[in-house]
């Protein structure tokens, strides 16, 4: 076995201060290892041209997103930490995640998931997720009074980011209709029950 370079000592030692896990040390140690191989020296002697090159090629044979920006990472931690250049790191940018289409449900595919969901609450609260398009934080911080069922729509307050507008959502049918018994006990609709 090849005895190992200072610099790959030093930027081990680098990474053991400051606890990154062995699997990400050997996953820096790698990339940086082809980086130098694709160039035939030392990394310590290449610069951001080279980065970048690096990078392009990396795209050109068709690699992940998630995997280009491991070797970025790599990169990064060697040259802002390992050489202490500071400047270098923010000067590599990561691959931004390509965006994908969700997979839609069919209409009888989401009837079914609502009706296999055997508690009345989840249901109308998977039910008003999924038909208004909420997110969970928003959903458990619905209120009786957030829906105008004669309006058809549902006021979310305190949405993503804590804004403090108002917006509103359509929806089919009020969550819960004909429920009322259910509605008068509840001032939060789908909160956890105390009592």
């Amino acid at each position: 076995m090849a005895e190992m370079s200072p610099l790959r000592r030093r930027m081990i030692e680098d990474m053991t201060v400051r606890n990154l896990s062995p699997a990400t040390q050997r996953s820096y140690v790698h990339a940086v290892a082809k980086f130098s191989r694709f160039f035939g020296r030392s990394p310590e002697r290449l610069g951001l041209d080279e980065v970048r090159t690096f990078q392009v090629q990396l795209i050109s044979q068709g690699i992940s997103w998630a995997s280009l920006n491991q070797t970025v990472a790599a990169l990064r931690f060697f040259y802002g930490v390992t050489l202490g250049q500071a400047e270098v790191p923010e000067r590599i940018s990561y691959a931004r995640e390509p965006r994908r289409l969700p997979v839609m449900l069919g209409a009888d595919e989401v009837v079914r998931f609502l009706e296999a969901v055997p508690s009345l609450k989840c249901r109308a609260a998977l039910a008003t997720a999924y038909g208004a398009g909420l997110r969970v934080s928003e959903v458990i911080t619905l209120k009786v009074a957030d829906i105008d069922g004669s309006r058809m729509l549902i006021r979310i307050e305190q949405g993503k980011g804590a804004r403090t507008a108002t917006r509103c959502y359509p929806c089919t049918r009020p969550p819960l209709g004909g429920q009322s018994a259910f509605l008068k006990k509840r001032h939060h609709l789908f909160a956890a029950q105390t009592n």
